[in-house]
């Protein structure tokens, strides 16, 4: 017997993209991260770049004038622009999040009434599930939605919205049954419009990292949408939810794996180039150690973030455990790799002259967003015990 193992690598397209990925925004996105992550404004140059290059959307279909690239592609792109900037990593990732629920789950005339114009760039999508009082426990939401004739009118807030007063779309969780017996059953999906009457914005959050990226509260005051902008059948709101999260925490997998390779490559270069005690610093075993550590673990995610993809590619059923096994290792890993390498550069790597510092406090937030690394391990633990 003896077997191939040709099919155990990326494809030459992944490669090619990759490349791609990789020279634009070391090009157009890089430049600008430090002054995007000064001035907490949002990263409107790597926006244009990656519209412009048909890399700001690549997951929506053909079908709906997109590129139709495969899971791994889209983490590939999140990875290399996370490696420079990842508030613009976001970009391509929250795009992904805020249509996934519609790809899913929506009608076919939604889909042809939302997602074309994602894939062109002319608008991008958010995604709102949490509430001030339903985080970590999503089906204690309080906002509401009730049929009125042939709109339905939505009441409430929801907070962390990525993207939000930036995008026009957005995919929002709502209680329409508060009397199901089960409350997880009586929450549906829908998604509104920015111009929709009721919708308004709030304040900027005032944020750790990712300042490239506005989070936001949204409000619906008696909000107005259409009937068939409901997502799937009432009631099914949650499910899909939850279904969309399997698909797209290796997206944030792939996005801390990104800040992680970004970090190493500059703890490698200042390493060697920095001189102590009459040699470099990269002469040292300890830092050697430290380095190696580092590199092993972000090759284990990739493998890791990757196989999710791959998976949920082909549609496997039991996505639950590699998902958050993926988005959960690869975060830990994140920020501990930036950490060292923050060490690493010693205080320069304190400073804000560096990017490892910006790409420390970054790197926190992919342990919390998309389910805590703690609600992760509830997943993968229920997985494991049926």
């Amino acid at each position: 017997m003896n077997p191939s193992f040709d099919t155990y690598q990326l494809a030459e397209e992944h490669d090619a993209l990759r490349e791609a990925v990789r020279a634009l925004a070391e090009k157009e996105i890089a430049p600008y991260a430090a002054e995007v992550d000064e001035q907490e404004r949002f990263t409107t140059e790597a926006h244009s770049a990656l519209v412009k290059s048909g890399f700001a959307a690549v997951h929506i279909p053909e079908a709906y004038d997109g590129q139709g690239a495969d899971s791994v592609a889209t983490c590939i792109v999140i990875e290399e622009v996370a490696r420079v900037c990842a508030s613009s990593s976001l970009i391509p990732a929250v795009n992904k999040l805020g249509t996934m629920p519609i790809l899913l789950s929506g009608s076919e005339e939604l889909k042809k009434q939302v997602l074309p114009s994602i894939a062109s760039g002319e608008a991008m999508a958010s995604y709102a599930l949490s509430e001030r009082e339903a985080g970590s426990d999503t089906a204690s939401m309080r906002t509401r939605a009730r049929l009125d004739g042939d709109h339905w009118v939505l009441n409430g807030a929801k907070c962390w919205i990525t993207g939000a007063g930036e995008s026009s779309w957005y995919t929002v969780m709502a209680v329409t049954d508060p009397n199901a017996a089960k409350k997880s059953n009586g929450i549906s999906a829908f998604v509104v419009h920015k111009d929709d009457p009721g919708f308004e914005v709030g304040p900027k959050e005032r944020k750790l990292g990712i300042k490239g990226s506005p989070t936001r509260e949204i409000y619906f005051q008696d909000c107005t949408i259409p009937a068939d902008r409901i997502i799937g059948e009432p009631g099914t709101g949650l499910k899909t939810a939850l279904r969309t999260l399997d698909h797209t925490r290796p997206t944030i997998g792939a996005q801390a794996l990104g800040i992680a390779q970004g970090a190493l490559d500059q703890a490698i270069a200042y390493v060697k180039d920095r001189k102590q005690f009459g040699k470099a610093v990269a002469d040292f075993q300890g830092v050697q150690f430290m380095l190696a550590d580092m590199a092993m673990k972000i090759e284990a995610a990739r493998h890791m973030v990757y196989v999710s993809a791959a998976r949920a590619e082909r549609g496997e059923p039991n996505l639950g455990f590699i998902s958050a096994a993926a988005k959960c290792f690869a975060s830990d890993v994140a920020m501990e790799v930036t950490t060292n390498a923050v060490q690493l550069f010693g205080g320069a790597g304190y400073t804000r002259d560096f990017p490892v510092e910006r790409m420390m406090r970054d790197a926190k937030i992919t342990q919390i967003y998309e389910g805590t690394n703690q609600i992760q391990r509830v997943v993968m633990s229920r997985a494991l015990l049926g």
